[in-house]
């Protein structure tokens, strides 16, 4: 997009420099109509008469030029002005599509909640992978984070995105096409509120109950006033949805025509 508003040089520019080349052979003009007077004798001041009418005239019609030039150069400039204004409100809305699709980083105020595995002897009956974090875990985490009213996500630095999929590798958790390990370190910026709500949650209380009072997943959380998440260093494709048409507005019914009589045809 940069590069074709630095290729294609807008309307209003050519406009503005014609407008300006042409003013200056205007003046130019002008000033030759004002040269030095001779004196002339009395026999010709009839044929001088008219040509000095026919300069005014002419020196008239060359300030009507210029002064219309000149307008064409304020609406030139005024319209530089609204297309900067259309850029600067373009790259804005394209600022904050990014930002929401995670491909900016960010910082801010948050909580930083570390998980790992539980350090407790795994009993006979029990299943090893029970005793480790799991992406089921770490899924329901950033849900309660997003019910909190978390505004960016990260685990072990990776962007929690719309494709982002968390899912279980042996002892390991793949995200975004990344194996990591425990401990994991998840990030998260949000208002002030977003510690007292995660906490009060009602579904992160009962994580805390089964998987780390009864398992003994360790878990740390931290409040920051500096949490760091990072852009979305992977790639989205979109291969079957496209932007939908604008809705084209309802015309408004037209009603029948009647014959003279009040039937209709």
């Amino acid at each position: 997009m940069t590069a074709l508003l630095r290729g294609r040089v807008p309307s209003w520019q050519l406009t503005l420099g014609g407008a300006l080349l042409v003013l200056g052979f205007l003046i130019a003009a002008q000033l030759r109509a004002q040269a030095t007077v001779t004196d002339y004798a009395s026999s010709e001041l009839p044929t001088l008469r008219k040509t000095a009418q026919e300069l005014q005239a002419a020196q008239d019609g060359l300030k009507t030029q210029i002064q219309d030039l000149r307008s064409q150069i304020q609406a030139a400039e005024q319209q530089g002005q609204g297309n900067g204004a259309l850029v600067s409100s373009l790259n804005d809305q394209l600022t904050q599509a990014r930002t929401a699709a995670g491909l900016v980083a960010l910082e801010g105020p948050g909580v930083v909640i570390r998980l790992d595995d539980s350090t407790t002897a795994v009993p006979p009956d029990a299943a090893p992978g029970d005793y480790l974090v799991s992406a089921t875990d770490l899924r329901q985490v950033i849900d309660q984070l997003w019910l909190a009213g978390a505004e960016a996500v990260a685990i072990d630095g990776e962007r929690v995105v719309v494709t982002t999929a968390l899912t279980d590798i042996g002892s390991s958790v793949l995200v975004n096409g990344s194996y990591l390990q425990a401990p994991y370190d998840v990030s998260a910026i949000g208002p002030p509120g977003l510690w007292g709500h995660l906490v009060d949650a009602p579904a992160f209380v009962a994580f805390m109950q089964t998987r780390v009072a009864a398992v003994g997943l360790g878990v740390a959380l931290a409040q920051s006033q500096q949490v760091v998440v990072p852009a979305f260093s992977g790639t989205i494709t979109l291969d079957q949805t496209r932007p939908a048409p604008t809705p084209a507005p309802t015309p408004s019914p037209v009603p029948p025509t009647r014959r003279p009589d009040g039937s209709q045809p």
